[in-house]
């Protein structure tokens, strides 16, 4: 039952005119603080360095249905704005494509990014951050592929009988809008707790968003954002993120942390080599432990989602898994004078 609730989920929606704000939500990601313009467009170009590009791969329900596919690429960059070059602007890119269940539920989005960041303090490394995405999507799905309870005789499915569905439209697409306002900055001795929090809003023209009915619409979606980086000696560092978002009736929770150990440069303090493991929770849905290695300016990371809610019959705790890849970097001279938009540091 659960399987067949999975596979036809799409379909059954689709045929009773119930594909609703309530049940259009946005793709998520177990890690979430890589994907900043999805997270909040303010935490665009939140980094040391230059430019930062990267991509995510998630695959999810695999033990228990077809599996629902996201693949997403990244690319950020900033500037800094006047002769000692404390302001700066970011920009960035963000794309994707997710494909889900059995009626080949397909979604592609662009969404380019904007993002003021003006400086508070400059001992601390205080930022005010203002940032705005608008982008384009746009969603189809395989009407060939989908099955209706008309279909069923005790039990059975027949693929000979009607199914008397009619669909007006199998895609559709929409301009798209959000927007956020992230504070970061340092504490400690030294400066070296690195800090942010910001409250993000998506789908802010609330796009109509459905294959039956004209009149349903996108619900807006807010984000809630917090994350705490802090050196524990000169050896083992740890990171702390968590993210709240709500989008119509549904709301997630996600939070958790990492435990690094690093290796530097001895000559000039540069990372070399950092080692990070952790696990995050996703509540009342997901405990996700998490391996993350960064060798100098690369980072490459793994998850894997144990399902621990109702569905956990079925899946035997299987959930999905993740990849990413990033790297970061600098187009100028490190030490040169535009290069000096220092951020909060999370490897």
């Amino acid at each position: 039952m659960k399987k067949l609730f999975l596979n036809g989920l799409g379909a059954l929606m689709l045929s009773a005119g119930a594909y609703n704000s309530s049940l259009a939500q946005d793709i998520h990601f177990s890690q979430f603080y890589e994907t900043s313009i999805l997270r909040n467009p303010s935490l665009t170009g939140i980094f040391t360095g230059d430019y930062k590009v990267g991509a995510v791969y998630r695959n999810q329900w695999s033990s228990i249905s077809k599996p629902y596919q996201t693949a997403l690429v990244t690319v950020e960059t900033k500037f800094g704005i006047g002769r000692e070059a404390r302001d700066f602007l970011s920009v960035g890119v963000l794309a994707y494509y997710d494909k889900a269940g059995s009626i080949n539920m397909q979604t592609m989005t662009v969404y380019p990014a904007v993002n003021y960041n003006k400086l508070l303090n400059d001992e601390k490394n205080t930022f005010l951050s203002v940032g705005f995405t608008g982008g384009y999507a746009q969603r189809s799905f395989d009407p060939s592929k989908a099955t209706f309870d008309n279909q069923y005789q005790n039990s059975a499915y027949n693929a000979s009988n009607a199914s008397n569905e009619q669909f007006p439209n199998v895609k559709l697409s929409y301009w798209d809008l959000g927007t956020g306002i992230t504070y970061s900055s340092s504490g400690g001795q030294n400066h070296d707790i690195n800090y942010f929090i910001g409250v993000a809003g998506y789908h802010l023209t609330t796009p109509k968003n459905s294959f039956y009915n004209k009149n349903i619409n996108l619900d807006m979606k807010w984000n809630v954002n917090a994350g705490l980086s802090a050196p524990l000696n000169d050896r083992y560092s740890m990171q702390l993120h968590a993210n709240y978002f709500r989008q119509g009736t549904y709301n997630e929770i996600i939070a958790g942390g990492l435990l690094g150990w690093n290796k530097k440069d001895e000559s000039n303090g540069t990372l070399m080599f950092a080692l990070f493991a952790g696990v995050f929770y996703r509540v009342n849905d997901a405990l996700i432990p998490t391996l993350k290695l960064r060798y100098k300016d690369y980072s490459f990371a793994f998850n894997y989602d144990a399902n621990v809610s109702s569905l956990k019959a079925g899946t035997n705790l299987r959930g999905g898994y993740e990849l990413t890849v990033f790297k970061t970097g600098f187009i100028n001279n490190p030490e040169g004078n535009k290069s000096r938009t220092i951020c909060p540091e999370f490897y």
